[in-house]
């Protein structure tokens, strides 16, 4: 493909200055490549009967998300769950039609510059068929107009700002993870009605703002009153001052909205805000948070995905063979990686190409099963609607953290995200 120099250069030099205004959302150095495999599914007959020229060259699959970086356990748990992914969808050939996959992984380092210059590396120097990433939402953001100018599908995982398949959105982007109003409704949906009063608290970037936003709307929908949105520094290690100021503002509950290693649970704690009639209501996160919650039990909000919630034969094999390769349950986005993997092969076998054009026009309205259950890409913004859970944090013998047990699985209809790009 030609490449519009000119307009490449314009658009990348804006790019970077928007992205270094932008802090790490989801919300290294170095590149690997993984292929294997043997075999052949679902070769399409030529058209008019004419035998079809054979194309045998391997199908390139770029990853660009955080193997490092505050993120970093968020992007090698969607790696993790991308290799399963695709050994599950390929039964095991890493093949499609005959094509063997390869992967080429670069590391943002969850920082949206470096994130620009590793896409452009995936996208003109690989030449890679479909890109797939990012932790980071402000990565993901910096990476979208790149897609387009260079015409290949991105599926997006895990990142979940709204503005990625809304006011950011262009036709070859795909998501398999949930976005923020998604997370919105099955918060709200915990906590929201009417007297309620409620406070936010979220990091100070797209992720954050995204979410407190779609929050908001859904929760003033139901009846509840927004007291205070109160927005940290994602960096902080230390939130004094923004719980200080959930305190003065005496809700009933305060909607905690974070990502990464340096959440802000220590400091909720260690200003007693239950003693003080203030309720913690989140999103459940990774394991590794949750070992950071343990005063929390009992607490009632909803998650993305926990191991033991998916009853279904996707989930099944994910949790075998997490096991058999890491020695270990997947985690909150491994789900995430193994339905980006599914995604990208079923849509490559539904097209029956690569090409933007007909690859786009075949995952428009696909269905396809991950360990979450039945995904659908909504036609009009690419996103995938999918279920959640509601759940309540319990303690459980063997576990040296608070289990996500099950209230109701949130059905893709009762979390329907409205549509916000400009299609």
């Amino acid at each position: 493909m030609m490449i519009r120099s000119k307009m490449r250069n314009r658009f990348l030099t804006g790019i970077l200055a928007t992205s270094m205004m932008m802090v790490t959302a989801c919300g290294g150095g170095g590149s690997q490549t993984t292929s294997g495999g043997s075999g052949s599914t679902d070769a399409k007959p030529a058209e008019q009967g004419a035998p079809a020229a054979e194309n045998k060259s391997p199908i390139k699959i770029g990853i660009v998300t955080s193997k490092t970086g505050v993120l970093e356990a968020y992007g090698n748990q969607m790696l993790n769950g991308f290799e399963i992914g695709l050994d599950y969808a390929t039964g095991g050939t890493r093949e499609i039609d005959g094509r063997k996959i390869e992967i080429v992984v670069e590391d943002t380092q969850t920082k949206p510059d470096i994130a620009v210059q590793k896409a452009t590396k995936l996208l003109e120097q690989d030449n890679v068929d479909v890109l797939v990433g990012s932790a980071s939402s402000a990565d993901t953001l910096a990476i979208l107009p790149l897609v387009e100018e260079f015409e290949k599908v991105m599926v997006v995982e895990p990142a979940v700002a709204d503005s990625i398949t809304g006011s950011e959105w262009n036709r070859h982007i795909f998501r398999t993870a949930r976005n923020s109003s998604q997370d919105a409704a099955a918060g709200a949906a915990a906590i929201a009605k009417p007297g309620v009063k409620i406070a936010t608290l979220a990091p100070d970037y797209a992720f954050g703002h995204d979410g407190t936003a779609a929050f908001v709307k859904i929760a003033k929908e139901l009846g509840a009153e927004i007291v205070l949105e109160e927005f940290a520094d994602p960096k902080a290690t230390d939130f004094t001052a923004n719980v200080q100021k959930i305190v003065e503002a005496k809700p009933d509950f305060v909607f905690v909205i974070w990502s990464g290693a340096n959440a802000p649970w220590k400091t909720l704690m260690d200003m007693k805000l239950p003693e003080k009639g203030i309720k913690i209501s989140t999103g459940a996160p990774d394991i590794a948070g949750l070992k950071t919650m343990n005063n929390l039990d009992g607490m009632e909000g909803f998650t993305v995905y926990y191991h033991e919630l998916p009853n279904n034969k996707v989930n099944d094999f994910l949790k075998e063979e997490h096991q058999k390769r890491y020695n270990s349950v997947p985690d909150l986005f491994t789900a995430g990686g193994m339905s980006s993997a599914i995604a990208v092969v079923e849509g490559i076998k539904k097209a029956g190409s690569t090409e933007a054009d007909k690859l786009i026009s075949a995952m428009e309205g696909m269905e396809f099963e991950t360990p979450k259950g039945k995904m659908m890409f909504r036609a009009e913004d690419h996103q995938a609607l999918q279920t959640l859970y509601a759940i309540k944090l319990e303690k459980q013998e063997g576990k040296d953290y608070l289990v996500p047990t099950l209230i109701r699985e949130l059905s893709p209809e009762e979390t329907v995200p409205p549509i916000q790009n400009k299609k």
